[in-house]
């Protein structure tokens, strides 16, 4: 941001690779282009969970593989939104997800959340769960959620 105060000093972006994920972006951008943001965080978090634990399975591979896309695809999305002038920085982070948003937000001093959201409702969401959802109800920090919708021409 160039002059002034910021109304979100501090913007946080989970994402995590997929094309819904990125449909904040246009929101974030939004909110950078008129003024609103002062620094914009990125974070995707990796989680894998226990009962992967194989035997034979080489699980510190693995994380180290989901670490490298993770920090690759951030670093891609933090460049193009630094070309337009954003103050971006990234984040990779290992845990729960929702849990690791809601503490990296709270730990972060986060003025707000901006997430997309898949909208199942019923037993949809009781089946798949919601990342959203669940930060949502957790979270100290106000929260922007985007619709897929949105992102649809």
């Amino acid at each position: 941001m160039k002059g002034g105060i910021a109304m979100y000093q501090k913007i946080l972006v989970p994402l995590d690779g997929s094309p819904l994920a990125e449909c904040v972006l246009s929101q974030v951008r939004n909110l950078a282009k008129g003024g609103l943001v002062g620094e914009i965080i990125l974070i995707n978090v990796v989680e894998i969970p226990s009962d992967w634990v194989i035997e034979g399975f080489d699980f510190v591979a693995l994380k180290n593989a989901n670490f490298k896309a993770a920090q690759e695809y951030l670093t891609k999305v933090e460049g193009d939104l630094s070309s337009e002038g954003v103050q971006v920085r990234s984040v990779v982070l290992e845990g729960r997800i929702a849990d690791t948003i809601v503490d990296y937000a709270k730990g972060q001093n986060v003025d707000l959340i901006t997430m997309a959201t898949h909208g199942y409702t019923g037993l949809k969401q009781v089946m798949f769960g919601s990342v959203a959802l669940r930060v949502l109800h957790d979270a100290h920090a106000p929260i922007l959620l985007v619709r897929p919708d949105s992102c649809r021409k």
